[in-house]
């Protein structure tokens, strides 16, 4: 049964039985009080993967398509399509991507098995396209947060196909 949700705000937010069961399974969303929340790029990786119906308002008959999540998400976050590229690869591959805003990152991101909320996530991750330019300044900078969390930085660069390679740094002691 496809999760019923609602859109609201910069999240989408659901009460459904399959939504609490997929979290339980899988770690996807965010359990608050008596709902599942999702994170924008949750609710538009699980529209991808036809898995959720997303809803305007309480009223509305018809989901939203995934096209026009798209166009919403959008002018909510200008990088959302990219991020979604990256979120789904991961998510593809095992590895649990979880937003990172209070690190100033896109991502912080659980290795293959740990859990949210009872490990800690092993990289602060974040996103370059494959020609957009990263002074050492900033990648510095960007180092020195994830170490001052005891995370390891990953970069995410994602080419023209939409293909993404990962690039992880850590500090090492001499």
């Amino acid at each position: 049964m496809m999760i019923q949700a609602l859109f609201s705000g910069e999240r989408a937010a659901s009460v459904s039985p399959e939504a609490f069961s997929l979290y339980e399974k899988s770690h996807l969303g965010e359990k608050k009080q008596n709902k599942i929340e999702y994170a924008l790029v949750e609710a538009l990786f699980l529209s991808q993967e036809n898995r959720i119906n997303i809803f305007s308002s309480s009223n509305s008959k018809e989901p939203l398509t995934h096209e026009q999540l798209i166009k919403k998400a959008k002018k909510i976050d200008k990088k959302i399509e990219t991020k979604l590229i990256v979120f789904s690869d991961l998510r593809k591959k095992g590895y649990i991507p979880k937003t990172a805003l209070k690190f100033g990152a896109e991502f912080r991101v659980y290795d293959k098995g740990d859990k949210p909320g009872k490990n800690h996530a092993r990289w602060l991750l974040f996103i370059a396209k494959e020609h957009d330019s990263l002074l050492i300044h900033e990648f510095s900078a960007k180092n020195r947060i994830a170490h001052s969390t005891k995370k390891n930085l990953l970069i995410a660069i994602v080419d023209e196909e939409s293909d993404v390679t990962y690039y992880e740094t850590s500090w090492l002691r001499p």
